[in-house]
């Protein structure tokens, strides 16, 4: 049974659809990379999916008992997140905020569930260092510890990988496949790195304001669709080179 399906689905703005035509669902052990041009919907989903904004049509089913709350959601890091000021321990513990529901303060089983977290993902070392010390790469392992904290069953990542390099962006990608294979986490990414998308992706939903593909990885790369978008990033020879 598929963790979220969306039938027919638009979100949107006071009345007018931003995104439409939507058909798609992901399943436990799913990993769905939403791909687009700026302007395409891909924010607006990410509202839609998290229950921020209501289908303007259709439907959103949301299966196998899961809750809003259980999502755990990685947005884009702003300059003010990026300078938090608490251990790396304390920020993941911030995930089980939603589960914590009226407890005044988290609970053991809250920190034992952070612990692990840390564990799974190899990064035991970061617990107890300053959030805002670490590097890009490390406070992104960070954020998807918190994401893994909030819900085990799905998450949903904005541009998770924007402003790494090279090496940080493919150590993220390892623990996330890592994740999404060995734990059957599913995985809802959105991201303008097509090429990093469709080799770590296994579905691929195209937006253009409405959806214009889903499907599987090895779907997308050979239909007109991801052929003509993937060729329209590939960097252009400069004037006067030669072939």
């Amino acid at each position: 049974m598929a963790l979220i399906a969306c039938q027919d689905a638009a979100f949107g703005y006071e009345g007018k659809a931003a995104v439409s035509a939507l058909c798609f669902e992901v399943r436990p052990g799913d990993c769905l990379c939403v791909v687009g041009e700026n302007g395409s919907g891909k924010s607006t989903l990410i509202k839609g999916l998290l229950r921020l904004l209501p289908p303007l049509e259709g439907t959103l089913v949301m299966g196998e008992g899961l809750k809003p709350t259980e999502i755990g959601y990685l947005p884009q890091q702003t300059a003010v997140q990026k300078d938090f000021p608490s251990s790396a321990f304390e920020v993941v513990l911030s995930g089980r905020l939603a589960a914590r529901g009226i407890r005044p303060f988290y609970s053991r089983a809250d920190k034992a569930i952070v612990r692990r977290v840390f564990r799974s993902l190899g990064i035991e070392t970061l617990q107890n260092r300053c959030y805002r010390e670490l590097s890009g790469g490390q406070q992104q392992r960070v954020l998807v510890a918190r994401a893994l904290a909030a819900s085990g069953r799905l998450l949903l990542l904005d541009e998770p990988t924007a402003g790494l390099d090279p090496t940080a962006t493919q150590e993220l990608y390892r623990l996330l496949t890592e994740q999404n294979t060995a734990s059957g986490v599913a995985v809802i990414m959105v991201s303008h790195d097509v090429r990093n998308a469709v080799r770590h992706a296994s579905h691929i939903l195209h937006l253009h304001t409405r959806q214009t593909f889903f499907g599987t990885t090895d779907e997308y790369v050979s239909s007109p669709v991801g052929r003509a978008f993937v060729d329209s990033l590939a960097p252009q020879p400069s004037e006067g080179s030669h072939a």
